[in-house]
């Protein structure tokens, strides 16, 4: 089928993209990274450096090894997976890609500088995708020369696991454009939910603000750690307590989330908690850090507080 035509010029046809981009190697980066190379997609990974870039694939090579330990995926398949994979730090590496994803830290101001760098080594019909958990997709979508070809595609985390993509609409992007990236996201065996162009979209307005509370809960001396995870665990049959998946998401991630939401819709119930604050401007991230609600240097994490 011949690429279809809209306001923005040619736009890439869904059974025509065989070619995806990925910005950013990292957690998230590097999950949308396998599970594109795992579905038969030739993918370019990009990051700042080559050390980010190795241990992204390393993190990869390691997921893909303990399916084939289970017995999920042959060796076969894995190999094939990781032969898919092209890293580098030059975006002119994206010239041949039908569609790329941004996948880097939750900051605007980095995501921009991204896009400003990109799109002018893009093809025409290239569609562009952001994996923000959070900010505006019309916003960012603004600064680049394709708003109508530009969409939120929001993977969970761990990608290769979690079954949901939520697909955020800007207030230019196209019809065309959102039938090719919710064709992509079922091709890669996820389940699209559609969401509307608002701060953190469907999951994180409902999930972080929980989070958020869980740290409330602490800070005010309501119960400990190992209580507040305890009681969410087995009394809302949560698979985590809302401290052990803040650790989990980062605590920088979920102080980001919470500070788009406060100053987006500008209500006090999401005011981030002082708490998260003061972990995060001590570096205590979480387990990418080794530290945050639990310490993580030993076998078993252990509560800080």
């Amino acid at each position: 089928m011949a690429a279809l035509k809209n306001e923005d010029g040619p736009l890439v046809a869904s059974e025509d993209v065989k070619t995806v981009g990925v910005i950013g190697a990292g957690q998230m980066g590097s999950g949308i990274a396998q599970v594109l190379a795992q579905s038969g997609y030739t993918v370019r990974l990009a990051d700042v450096d080559d050390s980010h870039l190795e241990t992204g694939v390393n993190h990869i090579g390691k997921r893909l090894q303990r399916a084939v330990d289970k017995d999920r995926i042959s060796s076969d398949d894995r190999d094939k997976a990781l032969s898919r994979i092209h890293t580098g730090t030059d975006y002119a590496m994206f010239g041949d890609c039908d569609l790329v994803i941004e996948a880097a830290t939750e900051n605007e101001d980095v995501k921009r500088k991204i896009f400003k760098t990109l799109v002018p080594h893009l093809r025409a019909d290239a569609a562009l995708a952001t994996n923000t958990s959070s900010i505006s997709i019309t916003r960012l979508a603004s600064i680049t020369d394709r708003p109508g070809r530009f969409m939120g595609m929001h993977f969970m985390n761990p990608v290769p696991v979690m079954k949901l993509v939520e697909l955020i609409r800007g207030i230019a992007t196209e019809d065309r454009t959102f039938q090719v990236v919710r064709d992509l996201a079922i091709a890669l065996g996820k389940t699209p939910a559609v969401a509307e162009d608002f701060p953190a979209f469907i999951v994180n307005r409902i999930l972080l603000p929980m989070i958020n509370e869980g740290v409330y809960t602490l800070y005010e001396g309501v119960g400990s750690v190992e209580s507040i995870d305890t009681a969410m665990r087995l009394g809302a049959n949560h698979p985590m307590g809302p401290l052990e998946l803040a650790d989990f998401i980062g605590l920088d991630t979920c102080l980001a989330v919470m500070n788009v939401l406060y100053d987006g819709l500008a209500d006090s119930k999401y005011r981030p908690c002082p708490l998260l604050v003061k972990y995060v401007e001590a570096g205590w991230l979480g387990r990418k850090a080794g530290r945050g609600f639990y310490d993580y240097s030993g076998d078993t994490p252990v509560p800080t507080r």
